[in-house]
């Protein structure tokens, strides 16, 4: 059920996070990471020194957008360049969910149970950087 999705999620998602900060180490910039449940609710976010200000904000929205469509933000960018939606779905939440790469779904026995969302880099690292941090889950 929900409910023990989210549980779970909960106790993964500092592992997730730190998993996700190694990687942004190893490429060498800084990173925030923000974890939200299947709902698209904040679950966890740590702001990685020497981030933007509104990397908080952009982490949690890429991750919401993530769990939302079920699929990385990586494939929306895609999406955007011949479908108007995915392009105006930022504007259409009010930057509740933006569709730039960095973020992923976060599977767990097959099933969506929260996205993980990275800024602070280009949207590739951002990108690499979720990837390294979902992996955990699955």
């Amino acid at each position: 059920d929900s409910e023990s999705r989210q549980s779970m999620l909960f106790v993964l998602a500092e592992r997730i996070a730190r998993l996700a900060q190694e990687k942004a180490k190893q490429l060498g910039i800084p990173m925030t990471i923000s974890i939200v449940d299947e709902a698209g609710r904040l679950v966890y976010c740590a702001r990685g020194d020497g981030t933007g200000f509104l990397t908080p904000d952009t982490s949690r929205a890429k991750a919401a957008a993530a769990a939302a469509f079920r699929r990385p933000t990586m494939d929306m960018v895609e999406l955007r360049k011949t479908n108007p939606f995915w392009e105006s779905l930022p504007a259409l939440t009010r930057g509740e969910i933006l569709t730039t790469g960095g973020a992923v779904p976060i599977v767990r026995e097959g099933r969506v149970i929260g996205a993980i969302g990275c800024g602070g880099g280009t949207p590739q690292q951002d990108h690499e950087c979720a990837l390294a941090g979902a992996n955990l889950a699955g």
